[in-house]
Formats: C-alpha cells, sequence, structure tokens
C-alpha cells in the first residue's frame, strides 16, 4: 500500500479514544437517556453506536472482537471492550495491516481505523459531551486535521447520509465551531 504510519494511527487512535472514555465515564447517571445532537439517538445510543464499531471494523478483515458487554445494559463496558479490541488489533500489525475491497478502494484495517472510527471518536466526543452536559472543547489538532481532511469531500459526505447540511457558522467562529457546523451540528 503506502509507507507505514502504524505508530502514528494507533497513538492517534489510543489519544482520540481516551478523551472519548474520559466523557464516558464521566455521563451523570441522570443523562443516559438524553438526546444527543444525533438526532434520535441518546446518549446510551451514542456510546452503543461507538462501541459497534469494533466489530465492524473487523468484520471488514474477517476477524470478530472478543465478548463484550451489551451496549443496552452496560454502555460504559461495551465501549471499554469495543476500544479495547481496536487498540488490539491496532497493535498487531497482522490485523493492522490486513487489507480488504471497500467503497473506496483497497484498504487495510488501520487505514479505516484512522479514516472512519478515529474521526468518528472525535466528532462523537463532542456529541456526548453536549448531550450529558460535559466540557466540549475538543483537540484543536484533531479539529484542524479532520476539517481538512473532509472539506475536499464534502459532496461525498452529504451523499452518504452520514452528515446533515451545513449550518451557517456565527461570524468569527473558531475553528471547532465551523468544523460542526460544516458536520451540519447545531452549536
Amino acid at each position: 500500500m503506502s509507507e507505514d504510519h502504524s505508530g502514528e494511527i494507533a497513538d492517534r487512535y489510543r489519544r482520540r479514544a481516551a478523551a472519548f472514555t474520559a466523557r464516558v465515564e464521566a455521563v451523570p447517571d441522570d443523562r443516559w437517556s438524553s438526546p444527543t445532537p444525533c438526532e434520535g439517538w441518546t446518549v446510551a445510543e451514542l456510546v452503543a453506536h461507538v462501541a459497534e464499531a469494533a466489530g465492524l471494523f473487523l468484520a471488514l478483515v474477517d476477524r470478530q472482537p472478543p465478548p463484550a458487554p451489551s451496549a443496552a445494559d452496560d454502555p460504559v463496558g461495551a465501549w471499554l471492550a469495543s476500544r479495547d479490541a481496536i487498540v488490539d488489533g491496532l497493535a498487531d500489525p497482522a490485523v493492522a495491516r490486513l487489507e480488504y475491497e471497500g467503497e473506496l478502494g483497497q484498504a487495510t484495517f488501520e487505514m479505516a481505523i484512522d479514516r472512519f472510527a478515529s474521526t468518528d471518536l472525535v466528532l462523537h466526543t463532542w456529541d456526548l459531551s453536549r448531550a450529558a452536559g460535559l466540557d466540549e472543547r475538543l483537540d484543536p489538532d484533531d479539529v484542524h486535521q479532520i476539517f481538512e481532511a473532509m472539506r475536499p469531500v464534502d459532496e461525498m459526505l452529504r451523499r452518504s447520509g452520514s452528515f446533515g447540511p451545513k449550518v451557517e457558522p456565527p461570524d468569527g467562529a473558531d475553528e471547532q465551531t465551523r468544523l460542526l457546523a460544516f458536520l451540519g451540528r447545531r452549536v
């Protein structure tokens, strides 16, 4: 494929997962059923969605995630198991470099994690934080990297249905606010 960025990808995922984990573990007991900026999802459903990522991405390379708690019964436990399965896959070069044919062509497990799961973590960290009344600040470097990567594929993002229509950010908005508005989030 291309040059080796395995360590960088794994480090980025672990760092972003740590930020998401901190928010998940800080959700007040009375906020798990709160609505999120992701229309139709509660906090618990959002965490379940993110937790399901391990199974989906491992399936791309014909691997099964290890047993995990049900996200419906234990969203924190399900997320932690998912995070660990992805971290373990990234740490194992035999899994990290497994190839599959996807919608965007030939890719590897680690490329899929970096392009999709890792990016999703940052965006859903904000969604979770907003819904649970937690600190909404995202890492500015992550925001910049994601915004730069997503702007050129604007049309494809809209066609995929993963993001809503862009929202006009307020005048003088910071880059995080502009990214969120670009992805259809109302800040």
